[in-house]
């Protein structure tokens, strides 16, 4: 399984460019976890302290706002979550449920540290890439306020 997950890292954005032996370190300080349909990952507001990986099964993105749960968006099979409370050390800004049966890897901080401490280089690929991902997604985010904003005129600054 281990040349399967290795692959799997592989084709993320956010392990690209990293060699196998930081792979491999990074899936060694991993454990795998089943979460059941409806159930979640972890809630806005808990602390961040790990990285997710979906190898199967869909999960819902959502925020609570006046006691509502508002989906933000969908995640698949192959992507990642969690990256962002990794980068800035701050609480979970939004809630991930399993959307179905799901199966993930978990990627907890210190393996981080130790990839640090093995491969300073490795580490700031992995960095960057993390940095790119939250970017993408910063990007897709604001296409998104802009549309709101042309619709609700209303809700402007």
């Amino acid at each position: 399984m281990l040349n399967d997950d290795v692959e799997l890292l592989r084709k993320m954005a956010v392990f690209g460019g990293m060699n196998r032996p930081a792979l491999e370190l990074v899936l060694g300080a991993g454990r795998e976890l089943q979460q059941p349909s409806g159930t979640y990952f972890f809630r806005e507001g808990d602390p961040g302290e790990s990285l997710f990986i979906l190898r199967s099964g869909n999960v819902a993105i959502e925020r609570l706002w006046q006691e509502q749960v508002i989906p933000l968006g969908e995640l698949h099979a192959g992507d990642c979550f969690g990256e962002m409370s990794l980068i800035d050390l701050m609480p979970r800004s939004a809630s991930v449920r399993a959307a179905m049966d799901c199966l993930a890897l978990e990627i907890p901080q210190r393996c981080l540290y130790r990839l640090y401490q093995h491969d300073l280089e490795q580490y700031a690929i992995f960095m960057m890439n993390m940095g790119r991902e939250v970017s993408r997604r910063l990007r897709i985010a604001d296409e998104r306020l802009f549309a709101l904003e042309k619709q609700l005129p209303e809700f402007r600054p």
